[in-house]
């Protein structure tokens, strides 16, 4: 160690190690110690997970989407709403213009007339039957039509309540030319594919909502890795294109094909954090978390890396106002974000080690 004039007359210590990190010894002064806000702390026990890395997507369930379609086509008249808008269920979407509309009603009022002669009719042929004034056929022939016009009286009626026509009100005389569509489900307008004035069929979609309240993982597992996969395990994933936060999510449903030309599976996770401002698409890369395992380990902080070993600092000897220290060399095993496994345990066992600081030593001696 030694130290470096700053300025023409005030000095201060630096450390500069040079090759000494190559070497086992090192000695630096307490106030170098204090100055770099170095510790020392012992090998602790830490959870060292075994992972499958995987990669996916931020999804949300089919049921939470909603494709909005017309059972007949018209023309858009009414489409108040843009991407990005909170819809709630039932709420108005578009409205749609069309004369089929117009003769869809007249064809009900029509037959809901005529259902009221063909029923007087069969009540009177049944009476006249049952009083043997009548003949049989006369009976069934008046069954048959009244019965007939039934059915085509109710697929009428129901075919209005799913064009979200109230048919009582048309037998009032109430006729429309247009229909509403409304939101099936509440969320977020995704996709608007329409505008005033455009014509739209029954295999046009006019707009998609999503609900992304229940967001979820969308994960792509390879073959080798499947049968490691459980449900319940637990998920650690990043966005990489937007944040550097780590997120936890938990396997809930493990696919049961794989896909011929990828070779992979599909799992699908829950995510914990719903409150997080997550976005249906975003690309994920994830680890599931297959097996857990204790074992002895320092934080990364306290490692240092030298072309491909690592190394950690102990203390040797403490005098006065020096720290006397040795580095040792580490086998190291499976690591996390945060701390790494030490294998050969028995080299640093009750030995005080140096386990913050060591990253600034270590600039120290490559900007020398």
């Amino acid at each position: 160690m030694v130290f470096v004039a700053c300025g023409n007359s005030e000095k201060k210590e630096k450390l500069v190690l040079g090759n000494q990190v190559q070497s086992d010894k090192i000695t630096i002064t307490k106030a170098q110690f204090e100055g770099e806000k170095m510790a020392f702390g012992t090998l602790a026990e830490y959870d060292f997970n075994e992972t499958v890395n995987v990669n996916g997507m931020i999804d949300v369930p089919p049921n939470n989407k909603s494709s909005i379609t017309t059972l007949i086509g018209g023309f858009i008249t009414k489409t108040p709403l843009l991407i990005g808008d909170r819809v709630k269920k039932g709420q108005l979407l578009v409205t749609l213009k069309n004369t089929e509309f117009v003769e869809i009603q007249q064809n009900y009022l029509e037959v809901v007339e005529k259902l009221n002669y063909l029923k007087s009719e069969f009540n009177r042929q049944k009476t006249l039957f049952n009083e043997k004034i009548t003949s049989e056929k006369n009976y069934l022939k008046a069954e048959s039509d009244y019965k007939s016009n039934l059915a085509h009286y109710n697929g009428l009626r129901k075919k209005l309540q799913m064009m979200n026509i109230n048919p009582d009100h048309v037998e009032q005389g109430q006729i429309s030319s247009t229909i509403n569509l409304y939101a099936p489900i509440a969320g977020n307008v995704t996709k608007v594919n329409v505008s005033n004035g455009t014509y739209i069929s029954p295999s046009d979609v006019i707009m998609e909502i999503m609900d992304i309240n229940h967001i979820h993982l969308e994960l792509s597992v390879f073959e080798k890795d499947v049968m490691k996969v459980k449900k319940d395990q637990k998920i650690w994933f990043k966005i990489p294109e937007a944040s550097d936060k780590t997120y936890e999510a938990e396997v809930h449903l493990v696919g049961t094909t794989i896909d011929e030309q990828t070779r992979r599976i599909k799992v699908h996770a829950h995510v914990d954090e719903d409150k997080e401002n997550f976005i249906v698409g975003m690309f994920v890369d994830a680890a599931i978390i297959v097996e857990t395992n204790k074992g002895k380990g320092l934080p990364k902080e306290a490692i240092m890396k030298v072309d491909n070993d690592f190394f950690v600092l102990i203390l040797e000897e403490k005098k006065d106002k020096e720290y006397h220290l040795e580095k040792v060399k580490l086998n190291i095993g499976k690591q996390t974000e945060t701390n790494i496994e030490v294998l050969n345990t028995e080299a640093l066992k009750d030995k005080q080690i140096v386990i913050k600081g060591t990253t600034m030593l270590l600039n120290n001696s490559e900007s020398e």
